[in-house]
């Protein structure tokens, strides 16, 4: 194959990005276009207390005692808006992070099209690897966050009062805006397995790692857990706990042992 020189290299990151950026505009005009039904059955559906996770949680109560009760409740979070142009700019704003967030497979292939003709025929199979492990985890933090810790963050937040003379009025622009940090961090934090093993493939890290400080990274986990759903609810805690707590034991699985 024929050496590219350094312009040919900018015009061929040139139209990855181009592409990359198509189609993050074009997915965003798409939810642009469904965003009143996206709002209403997907991204405001935490408010409700028919809400997936709620149900669910309210079904396995009557099996154990110590889950919070979340049968019959009331539960509903009634969002206000209280700057003009907000409701617009969410709109806009909205559709472009589920665009990005959509086209998230797409960019990265693009990205791996780009680097791929410099690569060795066995750094490519790692790199393929990579990509579907690294794709994968991150919906799948995603999907965590939106189903799990954001709507137990948003059940203690919303019902928390310093005082019962201060009632809560939340802006529409504070809930879009912890809904979409909380399942971008989830997504990313589900990354760790494919970090581990990058650089283990480094050698920068081993399998000994894991075990000498499981012990630390249990504290520093409770903490991270508690952090995240700051409820005193010792169900929240470990709901939240867990699946970041698997993540460490998987990420133990995908480094290398040592010799």
């Amino acid at each position: 194959m024929e050496e590219m020189n350094f312009w040919e290299h900018v015009e061929a990151l040139r139209k990855v990005l181009f592409k990359s950026l198509f189609v993050i505009a074009l997915l965003a005009v798409v939810f642009f276009c469904f965003m009143t039904e996206i709002f209403d059955k997907v991204i405001l559906a935490p408010c409700f207390s028919d809400f997936y996770l709620y149900r669910f949680v309210c079904h396995l109560s009557r099996y154990v005692s110590v889950l919070p009760d979340f049968c019959n409740d009331g539960f509903q979070v009634e969002l206000i808006n209280i700057q003009l142009p907000s409701q617009f700019f969410i709109h806009m704003s909205t559709s472009f992070w589920l665009g990005l967030l959509f086209a998230f497979p797409y960019v990265v292939y693009q990205l791996w099209s780009f680097v791929s003709p410099a690569l060795y025929e066995r750094e490519k199979r790692h790199a393929r690897f990579a990509f579907v492990v690294g794709n994968t985890m991150f919906f799948v933090g995603v999907a965590v966050g939106y189903l799990l810790v954001f709507p137990l963050t948003l059940r203690f937040l919303a019902g928390y009062q310093i005082s019962v003379l201060i009632p809560n009025q939340i802006s529409i622009d504070s809930y879009i805006g912890n809904f979409l940090a909380m399942i971008f961090i989830m997504g990313l934090v589900f990354e760790l397995p494919l970090l581990s093993w990058l650089l283990s493939r480094l050698g920068l890290l081993t399998r000994t790692f894991f075990r000498k400080y499981r012990r630390h990274a249990i504290v520093a986990l409770l903490v991270l857990a508690a952090v995240i759903t700051p409820s005193g609810d010792p169900f929240t805690l470990m709901v939240v706990f867990l699946p970041i707590y698997m993540l460490y034991e998987i990420s133990a699985l995908f480094v290398r042992k040592v010799d």
